[in-house]
């Protein structure tokens, strides 16, 4: 059997070009005077080229604040993971009703392998604003490492009721029906349509050759 990757995703406030990557922004506008509550997001706005995705949130914050958030995303970039949680935490304590902030830290966690606090930064990111797919691709994968595979895969279709065009959400979840639950017709349906929406990622065409071999046996 070919090797699958899941398609890990960084949230930060610049779209990069990343493999198997995609990109959330927050728009966190500064203020010279004390920001106004955040008002609640509606729904995720999204921008999509050939690097990925953009998802943008609209929040007023105070110019340091948005100043510790981008520190802390530049951490995390350089792997810095933790510095980047103590500024993050600072973040989202002066922040506490954005959800971006969250996600990262959610990621930041998970990456240096505290699964539980992961779990529980993702989970608030979703009580703010539960119309996003990010942090249920990312929760997804954290279920995953949990050994929760039911959950991994709830995650997953969640994300992608969310934006059905998530593509990074759907070969995640064509990986987990694939090698850890043995249900092969969710796998191929699911990868062929990450193939779809991805022709020239030729891994995931050998994906779905091995797998419809394997389902013709």
């Amino acid at each position: 059997m070919l090797p699958r990757v899941e398609s890990e995703l960084l949230a930060h406030a610049r779209r990069t070009a990343l493999v198997l990557a995609a990109a959330v922004a927050v728009a966190l506008a500064g203020c010279a005077t004390a920001p106004p509550p955040p008002k609640p997001v509606a729904g995720p706005q999204f921008q999509q080229d050939e690097s990925g995705f953009t998802v943008l949130e609209g929040a007023h914050v105070a110019p340091e604040i948005r100043t510790d958030y981008d520190n802390a995303v530049r951490m995390l970039e350089q792997k810095q993971y933790d510095q980047g949680i103590a500024l993050l935490l600072k973040v989202t304590q002066n922040a506490p009703n954005v959800s971006a902030p969250l996600v990262d830290l959610g990621i930041a966690y998970s990456r240096s392998g505290d699964l539980d606090k992961a779990e529980a930064s993702l989970k608030r990111a979703l009580e703010i604003n539960a119309r996003q797919p990010v942090p249920y691709n990312e929760l997804g994968m954290v279920y995953r490492r949990k050994g929760q595979f039911a959950a991994a895969r709830a995650s997953y279709e969640q994300a992608l009721a969310v934006y059905p065009g998530f593509h990074f959400a759907r070969l995640n979840l064509a990986i987990l029906c694939d090698v850890y639950l043995a249900d092969l017709p969710c796998a191929l349906d699911n990868y062929v349509a990450y193939q779809q929406a991805v022709p020239d990622d030729k891994q995931a065409a050998m994906w779905v050759a091995d797998l419809r071999a394997r389902v013709n046996r």
